[in-house]
């Protein structure tokens, strides 16, 4: 472990002196995420002008789900995102042999090169977000409760993760795999609903069960929620999905990984 720490430091040094070489870009790129982010939050703010709860939701329970969603999605950008979108390209070019021939295991390699500091940045405006919706909820912090949190939004990170990398991994076969990067953010949408707004039985198996992508956003968000508190059927389905989806992801890569042909063949 301490030698593939070494490795993503490494990693996390150039990709901060890469940023530093070029502020403006940096500069713009935290911005529109911000400006995402913005309207995301404006949006819950006009829905509530008309209405009380969404599926028995108040206003500052949805924006505690929002910005949990938020901080789960802008730490998958910050650390993973460049790095397993380049993976299909570098696939499709051939440059992927580069990977094949570092020091480490080739998934890690691969997923873990590139990091992207506007999107760690935005990750603190996230957490912002929800402890501003958890001090107007009354919501009381204990070590535990941080932990536990924390602990949920990691599993979500992972499940995230693990769907792009699975994702991604089509490549091998595909040889393209465009038009993921859309389909996921189209996906993820539903991450900002409450569990209870899912009436039908179609979208319920589909996006809470199936691609658990309100699952990941709801658990740690109810953790908060005075009315729900910590519920362990939930965090443990949570860590199954992630244990699931991981090994998924890792099966289909390396199945993937036989059949590539590298640039010299």
């Amino acid at each position: 472990m301490l030698h593939y720490l070494k490795i993503w430091l490494a990693s996390a040094r150039y990709s901060i002196v890469r940023t530093l070489m070029f502020r403006g870009d940096f500069f713009v790129w935290s911005l529109v995420e911000f400006f995402w982010m913005s309207v995301n939050l404006l949006m819950v703010s006009v829905i509530f002008r008309h209405t009380d709860s969404v599926a028995g939701w108040s206003k500052y329970e949805m924006i505690l789900l929002v910005g949990t969603s938020m901080l789960i999605q802008r730490l998958l950008m910050g650390f993973f995102w460049s790095s397993i979108f380049e993976m299909g390209r570098n696939i499709r070019s051939g440059y992927f042999d580069f990977f094949l021939a570092q020091p480490g295991n080739v998934m890690f390699m691969a997923t873990t090169r590139k990091l992207d500091p506007d999107g760690l940045i935005n990750a603190f405006v996230a957490i912002g977000v929800v402890a501003y919706a958890a001090r107007e909820l009354g919501v009381h912090f204990d070590a535990a409760t941080i932990v536990t949190y924390l602990f949920m939004v990691l599993c979500g990170l992972v499940i995230h993760y693990s769907i792009l990398v699975l994702s991604i991994s089509m490549a091998f076969w595909l040889t393209s795999a465009h038009g993921i990067e859309g389909s996921y953010f189209t996906v993820t949408e539903f991450s900002r609903l409450p569990k209870e707004a899912f009436k039908g039985l179609v979208t319920r198996v589909l996006f809470v069960w199936a691609l658990p992508v309100v699952v990941v956003s709801n658990t740690p968000a109810r953790l908060l929620l005075p009315r729900y508190g910590f519920d362990w059927r939930w965090a443990g389905t949570l860590f199954a999905f992630s244990a699931l989806w991981f090994g998924l992801a890792v099966l289909v890569f390396h199945r993937g990984l036989r059949r590539y042909a590298s640039a010299s063949s």
